[in-house]
C-alpha cells in the first residue's frame, strides 16, 4: 500500500456547507476504491492523509490536483510498502477547526502556511527528477546511479560575459531570468527534463526515442526568441539575445552526484561532454543548432537535415559528422564576434544607459 500526506490552497473561502460536501462525497468514492484517511480544513488549507492501493492512490491524487477548488498542491510525504494504514475505519473523516479556541487556530494555520510556503521555495530549488521521486515515495538518496539512454541538450546565450559588463546588473538578470524560462518551459511542453542552470546555459535530456520532440523544442525556443528581440520596443538588451544549441544522443550515467554538502541527481558521460562541445561548435559554423549524427539518426520526421561536415571538436580524436537545419530560423544567428561588434556600436565602450522594461517570465 501506499501512504501520501499533502497540504493544499483553498481557490476562494469554502463555507461550512462545502466543507462538508467535500468530505461527503470523498468518503463515499473513497469507500468504494478501499481508501482511507483524513482531511483537515484550516482557513485557507487543506490538509489531508491518503493510504491505500498504489495504482488507486495515483488517480485520487491526479484527481485532486485538477480540482479548481484548490491549487498548489505539495505532497509532504509518499511513503510505498506500509503495511498497516493510520486510519483503517476512516474511509474520510472531515475535520473542520473553524470551531478550535482563536489562538490554537491562528497558530495552525501559520503552521501550514509556513510548510506550504516553504515547499514551494524548495521545489522552485529542485530537480524535477527528484521532486518526481519524492512524490512516488522514493528516497533519491536511495536510488543507485545505472546507464542509460539518453537526448542531451546544451543551451547558452551568445555573447553573455560581453553584455554583462555592459548593462546594468538589474537588466542583465531580468533578461538571463527570461531566457532560462522561455527555454525551460518550451523544453517541458515538449518532454525534456530541465537539469540543472550552469549561469546562463541549461542542460536538458530527453529519453531515448524523443529525438522528434527534442528538435521541435530546439526550433520552438529559436522562434520564442526571436519574438522577444522583435517586441522589445527601445530596450537594446533583449535585441541581442540569441542562443545556441547543441544536441547529442547516447550513453550516459544518470544518479546521484556530488558530496556531503551538495548532491546532484544529473547526467554525466561522453555524451553530455559532446553536447556541451556542439554548442560551443555553434558559433563557428554560423548556426545556433549543432546535432550528432546519433540524434539525426534517431528522428522519424522528414526534418531538414543539412551536414555541416566533419569537424574535429575538442577532447575528440578524430573528426565527426556535424548536423545542422536548413530552416529560416536558424539565419537569424549572430555569433559571438558580430554581436559584440553590434554591442559595441549601440554601447560603446562604456555601460549601456537605456533602462529596459521588466521582462515577463511566462
Amino acid at each position: 500500500m501506499k501512504r501520501i500526506i499533502y497540504i493544499s490552497t483553498v481557490n476562494r473561502h469554502l463555507s461550512e456547507e462545502e466543507v462538508e460536501s467535500i468530505g461527503q462525497i470523498s468518503a463515499r468514492n473513497n469507500h468504494e476504491v478501499g481508501i482511507t484517511g483524513v482531511l483537515i480544513a484550516v482557513h485557507d488549507y487543506f490538509f489531508q492523509v491518503l493510504e491505500g492501493d498504489e495504482d488507486t492512490i495515483a488517480n485520487v491524487v491526479e484527481r485532486i490536483r485538477r480540482d479548481p477548488r484548490h491549487r498548489d498542491m505539495h505532497i509532504l510525504k509518499a511513503e510505498t510498502g506500509i503495511s498497516e494504514r493510520l486510519f483503517p475505519k476512516w474511509s474520510m473523516r472531515t475535520i473542520r477547526l473553524a470551531k478550535s479556541g482563536d489562538v490554537i487556530l491562528q497558530a495552525i494555520r501559520n503552521l501550514l502556511q509556513n510548510i506550504a510556503q516553504s515547499h514551494r521555495i524548495i521545489e522552485r530549488y529542485t530537480q524535477p527528477s527528484v521532486l518526481k521521486f519524492l512524490t512516488e515515495g522514493i528516497n533519491p538518496l536511495t536510488v543507485p546511479p545505472r546507464k542509460t539512454e539518453k537526448i542531451v541538450l546544451f543551451c547558452d546565450m551568445v555573447g553573455f560575459s560581453y553584455l554583462s559588463d555592459l548593462f546594468p546588473v538589474e537588466e542583465v538578470a531580468d533578461v538571463v531570468n527570461a531566457f532560462l524560462e522561455v527555454c525551460s518551459i518550451t523544453l517541458v511542453e515538449h518532454g525534456g527534463v530541465v537539469a540543472k542552470y550552469v549561469g546562463d546555459c541549461i542542460i536538458a535530456y530527453f529519453e531515448e526515442g524523443q529525438a522528434d520532440e527534442c528538435i521541435a523544442a530546439c526550433l520552438e525556443i529559436l522562434r520564442r526568441i526571436s519574438e522577444m528581440r522583435r517586441n522589445t520596443h527601445n530596450c537594446h538588451l533583449m535585441k541581442f539575445l540569441y542562443c545556441g544549441i547543441g544536441v547529442a544522443a547516447g550513453t550516459v550515467i544518470e544518479g546521484n552526484f556530488g558530496s556531503s554538502v551538495k548532491m546532484d541527481y544529473t547526467v554525466l558521460g561522453g555524451t553530455v561532454n559532446l553536447a556541451a562541445r556542439l554548442e560551443a561548435l555553434t558559433h563557428e559554423i554560423a548556426k545556433p543548432i549543432a546535432l550528432s549524427k546519433s540524434v539525426m539518426e534517431g528522428a522519424s520526421r522528414p526534418w531538414p537535415f543539412a551536414l555541416v561536415g566533419d569537424l574535429q571538436l575538442k577532447g575528440s580524436s578524430r573528426p565527426c559528422p556535424v548536423y545542422t537545419l536548413d530552416h529560416p530560423l536558424l539565419d537569424e544567428f549572430k555569433g559571438h564576434t558580430d554581436l559584440v561588434e553590434e554591442m559595441r556600436q549601440v554601447c560603446g565602450d562604456g555601460v549601456c544607459g537605456v533602462v529596459c522594461p521588466q521582462t515577463p517570465n511566462g
